[in-house]
C-alpha cells in the first residue's frame, strides 16, 4: 500500500536571505527569445504561440537575490510517497520539487539528485536551484517558484489509497494549479496528474515544462527524427536527430555549448522521453498527448558549462542534463487558456531498460517496446480519466501551507475552485494591507523605514488604487501597477504626485529613476537615483549604526544594497564616477564583501582608472552568488583590464566566442 509521511532531509545548503524589496519595473532579462531572422517556415501555431503574449515584466513578483554561497547543514522538511518498488521525496517548501525518486527493487537512484542546496540565478525572478523535477508554470523559464512554499495535503487516490497533492497560485499569469502524486500498489511508476485552471473571464496565456534532472552520462531517446535547436546565441534551427553537424547530439556530452533540443515528435505518436546509461538502464517520462513537448537541455562540455555545473553543486559530483515535458513544441511559446476552463494531463516516471545504442530507429523502436511492457499507452489514458474523477477532491490532512496570495484572490473574486482551496488561514502579513484596501477602500499607512511592500497589479487591484485616497503610497503603488499595464506616462504622473508631501522620498524616486532609465535619459535618471539614495540614507533608522558592523539592521540594508546596486550602475553609465564612489562608500561593509559588490567595485575602479586595484580584486577571488545565466559582465570587465585569458574560476559563457 502507498504510504505518505513527513521526513526531515538535511543537507549543506546556503541561506536564500531576504527577497529584493524594490520592485521590478525593468524589462525582463529573458535569453529565450528567438531571433527575427528565424520565424519564417515556422509551423503555423508554432509561429503563432511564440509571439502570444510573451512575459514583459515580472510584477507583481519580487525578485529573489538576497541568497549567498555560504553552505551550511540546514533541515528540510520533506514529504516522502512510497510503495513497495518506489520512494518520491518531495521539497513543499521549494516550490514542491521532487528531490529524489528511487527504484526500490534495483536500489537505484532515476534522477540527478543535488547533494546541495545553492540558490543560482536562473529562475524568472532569482533563486533556482539544479537536480530532481520540476513544475515550471507561468512564462518561459524556470518558475517563480523554484524556491517558494506550495501547499500540500492526504487526497483520496484513485485505486482507494492516498495521493500527496500540490497546489499553488502561480502570480505572473493568476492561474491556480495543481500536482497530484500518487503510486498505484505495485506500481514501478510514479504517476503525476496535472490540472491548470483560468477561473477569469478572460483569455490567459499559459505555459507548463516538467524539467526532470538525470546524470548527463547517459543517452537520450524520444521518437522525433528532428528538433529545434536553440543556443545562447538565440537563434533557433531545424536540426536532424539523432546527428546534427556530423555529430550524434543524443549524447549530452556530445555537446560543446549549452543548447535546447526541443524535439518535434510527429502526431500521433506517444508523448515519451527516456535517459539510459551504458547498461541501458534509466528512467523514462511518459504522458497522455495533451503534454506535447520533448525537450533535453544539455550544458556542454565547454568550459562555461563545467563551470555552472561546479557552480550549481560541488566540484566532483558529477554532472547533469535535462530531459523535459511541455505544453507546446518549445519553451519559446505561450499557449492560450479559454475563460473559465482548464488543461489536463496525466504523467507517469519510472524505470526503464532498454538498449541504448546503435541504430536511432532500432534503439527507439526497442526501448517503446519495452515501455509498453512496462507501462501500456492504454493504461495512461484509463488512468487520466480515474483521476480526473477525484480531481475536485477536496483534501484531506495539511501536510505543509503554501502563500497567501491565492486565498485574497479567492476573497476579491468569490472563485469556487474544488480540490484546491485557498484558505483564509494563509493570508500573512504581505496580503494584510491589501485584504484592507480590499475590505474598506482604503490602504494602510506603513511603518517608518519600512519599504513599501508588494505591488498588485492585476486590473481589479488596479481599479480600486485609483479610487482610494491619494496618498504617497498608494500613489507609489498605483504608479507601479500602470507601469505593468503599459500606461507609463501615467504612471510618472502618479509617482512625481506622490512625492508632493511624501516623508521618505526614495521609493518615488527609485521608480521615477528607472522610468528615465527606461525612458532613454541617463542623466536624468542618475540624478533621480542619487536623490533617492540620499534621501534613503537621511532616513536611516538609528539601530542601524549600531549593527552595520555586523551586517546592518535586516530591512536597512536590504533597501540600501538594493538602491545602492543600482545607483552605482546608473551613475557609472552617466559618467558621475564621484558620486558612484560616494554611494559606495555608503554602504555598510558586510554589503561591499558580497560578490556582487566587489565586480561594482571592480567597474568602479576601472572607471577611475585604477587598472591595477581592479586586477588585485580578481586576484584575490569572489564569487558573484546571482550571477545571471548568460550574464557576461565579469568577462566583460575582465577584458577591459588587460588582455590575459579570462580565469577559468570567472568563465560563465556559454555561446560561442564571436556569437
Amino acid at each position: 500500500m502507498t504510504t505518505i509521511r513527513r521526513e526531515v532531509l538535511t543537507l549543506p545548503a546556503a541561506s536564500l536571505g531576504p527577497d529584493n524589496p524594490l520592485p521590478p519595473l525593468r524589462p525582463l532579462d529573458e535569453a529565450h527569445r528567438i531571433d527575427d531572422r528565424d520565424r519564417a517556415g515556422l509551423p503555423r501555431d508554432m509561429a503563432r504561440q511564440v509571439d502570444h503574449e510573451p512575459l514583459r515584466s515580472l510584477l507583481p513578483v519580487m525578485v529573489r537575490d538576497g541568497y549567498d554561497r555560504t553552505r551550511r547543514a540546514r533541515e528540510l522538511d520533506a514529504l516522502v510517497i512510497e510503495n513497495d518498488r518506489l520512494r518520491a521525496t518531495v521539497l513543499p517548501a521549494l516550490g514542491g520539487r521532487i528531490a529524489s525518486l528511487r527504484h526500490k527493487p534495483s536500489d537505484r537512484e532515476l534522477l540527478y539528485v543535488n547533494p546541495v542546496l545553492q540558490p543560482a540565478n536562473f529562475a524568472l525572478n532569482g533563486a533556482w536551484f539544479s537536480g530532481g523535477i520540476e513544475w515550471n508554470i507561468g512564462a518561459t523559464g524556470h518558475t517563480t517558484l523554484s524556491c517558494s512554499p506550495v501547499h500540500a495535503a492526504r487526497v483520496p487516490a484513485p485505486d482507494g489509497g492516498e495521493m500527496l497533492r500540490l497546489w499553488e497560485w502561480e502570480r505572473l499569469r493568476d492561474l491556480p494549479f495543481q500536482v497530484d502524486l500518487w503510486l498505484p500498489e505495485g506500481s514501478d511508476f510514479l504517476y503525476v496528474g496535472v490540472r491548470v485552471r483560468n477561473p477569469h473571464e478572460r483569455p490567459v496565456p499559459t505555459y507548463w515544462w516538467s524539467n526532470i534532472a538525470v546524470p548527463e552520462e547517459r543517452r537520450v531517446l524520444t521518437p522525433a527524427d528532428e528538433a529545434y535547436h536553440f543556443g545562447y546565441e538565440r537563434r533557433l534551427r531545424r536540426v536532424s536527430v539523432p546527428e546534427y553537424d556530423g555529430i550524434d547530439r543524443t549524447y549530452p556530452l556530445n555537446s560543446t555549448y549549452a543548447a535546447d533540443y526541443f524535439y518535434d515528435v510527429p502526431d500521433g505518436r506517444r508523448r515519451w522521453i527516456a535517459a539510459l546509461d551504458e547498461h541501458g538502464h534509466g528512467l523514462a517520462q511518459t504522458s497522455t498527448d495533451v503534454l506535447r513537448g520533448r525537450k533535453l537541455f544539455v550544458w556542454g562540455t565547454g568550459p562555461g558549462g563545467r563551470r555552472w555545473q561546479e557552480w550549481l553543486t560541488e566540484p566532483g559530483t558529477g554532472g547533469y542534463c535535462e530531459i523535459q515535458a511541455g505544453l507546446a513544441r518549445t519553451q519559446l511559446e505561450h499557449v492560450g487558456l479559454d475563460p473559465e476552463s482548464e488543461v489536463s494531463w496525466l504523467e507517469a516516471y519510472g524505470p526503464l531498460e532498454a538498449r541504448p545504442d546503435g541504430d536511432w530507429h532500432t534503439v527507439l523502436r526497442g526501448a517503446e517496446e519495452r515501455l509498453e511492457e512496462a507501462l501500456p499507452r492504454a493504461d495512461m489514458d484509463t488512468a487520466y480519466e480515474a483521476w480526473r474523477a477525484h480531481a475536485d477532491t477536496e483534501p484531506g490532512e495539511r501536510l505543509a501551507d503554501g502563500s497567501g496570495w491565492g486565498a485574497l484572490e479567492v476573497l476579491r473574486a468569490d472563485l469556487k475552485l474544488p480540490g484546491t482551496p485557498f484558505d483564509a488561514s494563509t493570508l500573512g502579513e504581505e496580503q494584510e494591507p491589501w485584504l484592507h484596501l480590499l475590505r474598506t477602500g482604503t490602504l494602510p499607512e506603513g511603518g517608518p523605514h519600512e519599504p513599501p511592500g508588494p505591488t498588485l497589479v492585476a486590473r481589479p487591484w488596479r481599479d480600486m488604487l485609483e479610487t482610494t485616497a491619494a496618498t504617497p503610497l498608494a500613489e507609489y503603488h498605483l504608479g507601479i501597477a500602470q507601469w505593468h499595464a503599459g500606461d507609463r506616462a501615467q504612471a510618472v504622473r502618479s509617482w512625481e504626485r506622490g512625492l508632493v508631501g511624501a516623508a521618505e522620498r526614495w521609493p518615488l524616486l527609485r521608480c521615477l529613476a528607472a522610468a528615465d532609465q527606461a525612458g532613454g535619459h541617463p542623466e536624468r535618471a542618475a540624478e533621480q537615483y542619487a536623490e533617492a539614495f540620499d534621501d534613503l540614507c537621511a532616513h536611516r533608522p538609528e539601530a542601524a549604526d549600531e549593527t552595520d558592523e555586523a551586517g546592518g539592521d535586516d530591512r536597512w540594508t536590504a533597501v540600501a544594497a538594493a538602491l545602492g546596486r543600482e545607483a552605482i550602475g546608473a551613475l557609472l553609465a552617466a559618467g558621475r564616477t564621484a558620486d558612484a564612489r560616494a554611494v559606495w562608500e555608503r554602504l555598510d561593509p558586510a554589503t561591499r564583501d558580497r560578490g556582487r559588490f566587489r565586480l561594482a567595485e571592480g567597474e568602479l575602479l576601472a572607471a577611475e582608472g585604477r587598472t591595477e586595484e581592479a586586477r588585485a580584486l580578481f586576484d584575490g577571488g569572489f564569487e558573484v552568488a546571482d550571477l545571471r545565466e548568460g550574464d557576461e559582465s565579469i568577462g566583460a570587465l575582465w577584458a577591459r583590464l588587460g588582455d590575459e585569458p579570462l580565469p577559468a574560476r570567472h568563465d560563465f559563457r556559454m555561446r560561442p566566442d564571436g556569437d
